[in-house]
């Protein structure tokens, strides 16, 4: 059938072209314009057959896929996924899924030990941190030939790229193809900005510091704040939203000690210092900061879309969100969900296919509207699912300065530990901004 098909396509493609020369003989063309003709439907002809010959000639090829999923339905969208790219990818390509499960983040461990026993995976959903180890032992192939090729590679931003590479240690390479993504952005109430006279939601770094001291209010003159600001995450996880103001005032991960970073700290400082969060901030930790944004207690507050349809069940137009805006620098965080293909796949140009399907082609679209993550497709993100969403939009526009923090071997004890522990004392001046940055640098970088 596959045959028949292919060689009416060709068959139609010379009709066609011969019939275009006929005619064009007809009324009196030149001699000029005949051979042109001519020319351009044999070559026409000559495409048509060599992409039927390369379809007819192809090897049925099996790529065995392994991934997580949060839940049934994920799971379940997952092979609708593959049965449509099974059925329509017309390369002989089948993908065979199996599911494994997230374990808590056992499941990179248990890939690891899989790979180096042998197994044959040929690829993988991925999380950036657990490149590194697969990379120093050789599991995993460098993508950017592929890439590069890509006749989509425009389709995803640079930055989202230059995040890939970085987790990989060697800026020449790229180990991991991008999928999905989470961004930070900072929801806010509009009824609370109109109280407190906000016309607009910030564009720069220093109007947002200023917006949310003017969102701390006293809405019953009885002398002590019914709203505050910002609910600010104290506890672990909430180095990811600090990494903003640290950005915001122009310094860097890489330098925590610089006086810009250390600027971005004094910031974080002031606003608890200063009354415009609330005191239990620095042991609130997500369902705190969500609970007290909900209840109303604060006007402003950063997470992701994960948790915009509640917000939106409780509040629902007097809920927004804008991305965290630009200072001296700007940098909001990613979370992140890949795909990778090992280096001991068989036949990783068909692999990459899939990767790429997943990645800019119908797959995208198909599992980020079904699971209200953000694509990393900009053709997929310009849909109107997307751009309907004031959640997705503010997610989007983030995704040109999203990052992730260094991937280090100290990096897991540093969030825990380190960061919570040091910025609670700096928050209540028991250390000062410039001891905080120079314990968390060398928590960071030197241990």
């Amino acid at each position: 059938m596959k045959k028949r098909l292919l060689a009416k396509k060709v068959t139609a493609i010379a009709a066609t072209t011969a019939m275009a020369v006929s005619m064009l003989a007809g009324c009196g063309s030149s001699k000029t314009e005949t051979t042109a003709a001519a020319t351009q439907a044999a070559a026409e002809t000559k495409a048509a057959e060599t992409e039927a010959a390369k379809e007819e000639s192809a090897e049925p090829v099996t790529i065995k896929f392994q991934y997580w999923a949060d839940n049934t339905d994920y799971s379940a969208l997952m092979q609708d996924i593959i049965k449509k790219f099974n059925d329509e990818n017309g390369k002989g390509i089948t993908v065979v899924g199996e599911e494994q499960p997230w374990d808590g983040g056992a499941y990179a461990e248990n890939l690891f030990n899989a790979k180096m026993g042998g197994s044959d995976v040929d690829v993988s959903t991925w999380k950036l941190t657990s490149t590194p180890l697969f990379a120093n032992n050789d599991l995993l192939l460098d993508l950017t030939p592929y890439v590069d090729a890509m006749d989509t590679k425009a389709d995803i931003d640079d930055n989202i790229y230059s995040v890939m590479r970085e987790a990989g240690g060697d800026d020449t390479k790229m180990f991991v193809m991008p999928w999905n993504i989470q961004v930070l952005y900072v929801y806010y109430r509009p009824s609370i900005f109109e109280k407190a006279g906000i016309t607009d939601v910030p564009k720069t770094y220093e109007e947002f510091l200023e917006d949310v001291k003017k969102c701390t209010l006293d809405t019953d003159g009885d002398g002590k704040t019914d709203v505050y600001g910002f609910g600010m995450r104290g506890a672990k996880g909430g180095q990811e939203p600090w990494g903003s103001f640290i950005y915001g005032e122009g310094g860097s991960f890489e330098d925590l000690t610089s006086a810009e970073s250390v600027k971005g700290m004094q910031d974080f400082i002031d606003l608890y210092q200063n009354g415009y969060v609330p005191s239990t901030a620095t042991s609130d930790g997500f369902n705190e900061i969500i609970a007290n944004f909900q209840s109303g207690l604060t006007a402003m507050t950063i997470h992701h879309t994960g948790s915009s349809a509640k917000m939106e069940e409780i509040f629902g137009d007097d809920v927004s969100a804008f991305a965290f805006p630009a200072g001296k620098g700007q940098w909001t965080s990613m979370g992140d969900t890949e795909t990778v293909i090992f280096s001991s796949c068989k036949n990783p140009d068909a692999a990459f296919e899939w990767c790429k399907y997943l990645a800019t082609g119908e797959g995208q679209k198909m599992w980020c509207e079904g699971t209200g993550n953000v694509p990393v497709s900009k053709t997929v993100a310009q849909g109107d699912y997307f751009q309907s969403n004031r959640f997705m939009k503010a997610s989007i526009e983030g995704e040109g300065y999203a990052g992730i923090l260094p991937i280090r071997d100290t990096t897991t004890e540093w969030i825990s530990n380190l960061w919570p522990n040091t910025v609670s004392q700096a928050l209540t001046g028991a250390i000062s901004a410039e001891d905080a940055m120079k314990t968390l640098q060398s928590g960071l970088w030197e241990n």
